[in-house]
């Protein structure tokens, strides 16, 4: 079995880091953005786009501050395979960007064509490690780990 290739996103803001309550889910589950590599598409190119389609952010107020160093892999749990991207993936490899916000806050739109949060938020990156499902809170950790000193991350 594959992992699907991904790109997550840290958005910062003043140390603070946005959170989406996903609108898939019956649980109190958050995430930061992430989404799928596109056929031909960079995961820096990607990236952006991912962050247009899920927040409605462009370029324009964004800085790339750093990445991952390679990719980062969390399984699904069994019980999700079926049920996700027409049972190919076992889980997803990601190669994760930091990324500044300098805009205003009602820029940010999660109401977009293909919503996938119902509510967002800044939070600390404490927050957000309890805030994920259990499954992907090993590359959470990995990813703040990796980003300290590079990203002033409250």
């Amino acid at each position: 079995m594959k992992y699907r290739p991904c790109v997550g996103i840290v958005l910062v803001k003043d140390g603070l880091v946005f959170a989406g309550k996903r609108i898939d889910y019956k649980s109190d589950a958050w995430q930061m953005p992430q989404g799928g590599i596109e056929l031909g598409e960079t995961s820096r190119k990607a990236a952006f786009r991912e962050l247009k389609e899920e927040t409605g952010l462009s370029r324009k107020s964004l800085e790339m501050v750093c990445e991952t160093e390679g990719w980062l892999k969390y399984d699904l749990p069994i019980e999700l395979v079926p049920k996700l991207w027409g049972g190919r993936y076992i889980g997803q490899k990601q190669k994760w960007y930091a990324i500044n916000y300098f805009g205003s806050d009602e820029d940010i739109n999660i109401n977009t064509e293909s919503p996938e949060f119902c509510a967002w938020r800044w939070m600390k990156k404490d927050k957000i490690l309890e805030k994920i499902v259990p499954f992907k809170r090993v590359v959470y950790e990995s990813v703040f780990g990796q980003f300290s000193g590079k990203v002033d991350l409250h």
